[in-house]
């Protein structure tokens, strides 16, 4: 039954999204799908319309949830609106953006510096091997591209 379950699958996922509205949604109700068919398998029927069987408890479980969200009081302890929630991602957009003016604003050899040491992680070593320059030079760019950085970006420090 196992494999004829795999064979089964991308149409299980299809009549899912087809439920279902949000995006996570539809893999969550395959997966609960598959749980009910393992743990109800003596119930199966060798012969039968295994995807017929899958289909219907797929259905059964998706309209089982809607019921129980509707049972769901607002504002109750379990009520999904009081849980913590992340906050908006705009301004961390803008900071990036500003950023990015920001290294574009700088010379290229601290720009190139900074992007290797502070960014990609590379050692001073080996960033002064990749610039061909002296592990000095490195430091002193890097060092003069953050002060740069720290001037565009906020004139008051």
């Amino acid at each position: 039954m196992g494999e004829d379950v795999l064979q089964h699958l991308p149409a299980l996922r299809a009549y899912a999204r087809s439920l279902c509205r949000r995006a996570g949604d539809p893999d969550d109700l395959v997966q609960e799908t598959l749980l009910r068919a393992i743990e109800h398998a003596h119930g199966y029927r060798p012969g039968t319309n295994l995807r017929a069987w899958l289909f219907t408890i797929m259905r059964s479980r998706f309209y089982n949830g809607w019921r129980r969200l509707d049972r769901e009081r607002t504002g109750s302890a379990e009520c999904a609106s009081a849980l913590p929630h992340s906050q908006p991602g705009q301004e961390w957009h803008l900071r990036h953006k500003e950023m990015l003016a920001a290294l574009d604003g700088i010379p290229d050899h601290y720009r190139e510096a900074l992007v290797l040491v502070a960014i990609l992680g590379e050692t001073y070593l080996s960033a002064a091997e990749i610039l061909n320059c002296d592990v000095g030079t490195v430091k002193s760019r890097v060092c003069r591209a953050r002060g740069r950085l720290r001037t565009i970006l906020d004139p008051e420090f």
